[in-house]
């Protein structure tokens, strides 16, 4: 990511968090960070007429998801996807994602490229590739290709407790934030129904256990009550998607402090342009049955006491539709609610404390909006809408 820098914003309008709204007041950042005192030598911008929200956090987010075909991303160049990642990435940071959890590839050599300032990029937290079991949902192959497959970038297919013991370990070896796993169908995969569970009890809890003691965490992808229950009851924290759950679903989530990660954006681009860039058809099919439910779930969530985050999950050239995933999550929550999924909620789910705010100590991430979201929340989402994106300190995307 960018280098740390100075910065005082003078006479904006600053978010305080759901139920507090803005108020009025000077941002200064010394050194990338969130200061009460400004630096005398910081580069001084009028904020005057400008609302200042913190840096959105993008919770689902896929640097090597280079293509619609499944084969392609897992078994293509890695110097492609990783060169193309740079890409993706840089364009997430120009939206105003200051940071982003890479959930289903990513690796210490893009972590690193970050870190050595090789390129812009928001804060990145990954899990290397997703775990999955045999015909689960990271496995790319359909019913009638006899081919072996055992990894590729985003998913590597492990059975067996001791297996995913291992596989897990080597993971948090070579730098992964947190664990992904496959416990459900999905659209993009071949051979899987939606709603059945994926993995054992036995082999979801030595995932879990293995996170637990590094002071990490399992994120799943599951559709279904049954999928989101068997997650949740053998110990996973995050559940990404969850667009079938239920009521009873979205209660027991509440009760085990269990987050929900929309990804909205996904569905409704497959839905509008998969045909047009190649999207096979079983995957068509199954991404009807999820559409219309994404904004159900979220609205569920929230009267259960849900903390809901917010991702983007989107495959090949389908990534500029970052931005849609905003408006339709706020059409099912509103743009209060939208701004806490962006900021803290996606912030406690990484467990970064420097994120999703703009308090003293906080990371020097925001954007500066030409209007008041809750107000005219368009500006959160609008392509051709006026922002400043301001990361640790420096400007790294002027007003247009």
């Amino acid at each position: 990511m960018s280098q740390t820098a100075s910065l005082t914003i003078a006479g904006a309008h600053v978010w305080a968090g759901e139920g507090r709204g803005f108020s009025a007041r000077d941002i200064a950042i010394v050194d990338g960070l969130v200061a009460e005192k400004a630096d005398p030598a910081a580069e001084v911008v009028d904020g005057s007429g400008s609302w200042i929200v913190p840096g959105f956090v993008d919770a689902h987010f896929h640097a090597y998801a280079t293509s619609m075909d499944g084969f392609e991303n897992e078994r293509g160049p890695l110097s492609f996807s990783a060169i193309n990642g740079t890409l993706r990435l840089e364009k997430a940071l120009q939206r105003g994602f200051t940071t982003v959890r890479d959930v289903a590839g990513g690796d210490i050599g893009l972590a690193r490229a970050i870190d050595a300032n090789l390129f812009a990029s928001p804060r990145y937290h990954f899990t290397g590739p997703a775990l999955s079991q045999t015909g689960g949902h990271g496995d790319p192959r359909s019913e009638h290709v006899d081919v072996c497959f055992s990894h590729g970038h985003m998913c590597e297919v492990v059975d067996g407790a001791e297996n995913l013991r291992v596989a897990v370990r080597e993971r948090f070896r070579t730098g992964a934030h947190a664990i992904k796993v496959m416990t459900s169908g999905g659209v993009f995969s071949l051979t899987d129904p939606i709603r059945i569970p994926q993995y054992s009890p036995e082999e979801l809890r030595v995932i879990v256990d293995e996170a637990t003691r590094r002071g990490s965490y399992v994120a799943a992808h599951a559709y279904s009550s049954e999928a989101v229950q068997h997650s949740i009851e053998n110990g996973v924290r995050s559940i990404e998607h969850g667009n079938l759950i239920d009521s009873e679903t979205a209660r027991m989530m509440a009760e085990r402090d269990a987050f929900l990660v929309p990804t909205l954006a996904a569905y409704d681009a497959m839905d509008r342009r998969g045909a047009e860039i190649g999207l096979n058809a079983i995957s068509l099919a199954k991404n009807s049955e999820v559409l219309s439910k994404g904004q159900e779930a979220i609205q569920l969530a929230l009267a259960a006491g849900v903390r809901v985050g917010f991702g983007s999950d989107l495959m090949g050239d389908l990534e500029d539709d970052q931005l849609c995933g905003i408006r339709l999550q706020t059409e099912a929550a509103g743009p209060s609610a939208m701004l806490r999924s962006l900021t803290q909620e996606n912030a406690a789910l990484i467990g970064d404390d420097k994120l999703g705010h703009l308090g003293v100590g906080a990371y020097g991430d925001l954007l500066m909006l030409a209007a008041n979201p809750l107000e005219e929340p368009s500006a959160l989402w609008a392509q051709d809408a006026r922002r400043a994106v301001v990361q640790a300190g420096r400007i790294v995307r002027a007003e247009r």
